[in-house]
């Protein structure tokens, strides 16, 4: 369960997404992937997912160029293992990818979801 920092964070920050974040968002919320429930910005323990489909324990992360450094590179490693240990998957998607070719963005995260809810 999130502390109470975390859900002050996760409030802050979902004022403020990130270009990419938003676009996504427009197109995921709403359970508007095939009827798929997505949150935006919402704390799990010490971390604050950009998005999480609780059904499918499924979380989206989608990074820009600061994730590209050696030391944000170890802490995603640590991130998503704490995540993994709570039997949620991370995927990754790059903002380039989120601007440049959003249908095949949405096509894989609601691939890899459906994927986990059949189990």
């Amino acid at each position: 369960m999130a502390d109470g920092i975390s859900y002050q964070r996760a409030r802050a920050f979902r004022r403020r997404l990130t270009p990419p974040e938003a676009r996504l968002w427009v197109r995921l919320k709403g359970d508007r992937l095939g009827g798929l429930g997505f949150r935006k910005q919402h704390p799990i323990g010490p971390y604050i997912l950009d998005f999480y489909c609780a059904a499918a324990k499924l979380a989206v992360e989608v990074d820009g160029a600061s994730h590209g450094t050696d030391e944000r590179a170890a802490h995603d490693k640590r991130r998503t293992a704490w995540l993994g240990g709570k039997g949620i998957r991370v995927v990754r998607i790059a903002a380039r990818a989120v601007k440049d070719e959003l249908d095949g963005v949405l096509e894989f995260i609601r691939r890899e979801a459906e994927a986990r809810m059949r189990g």
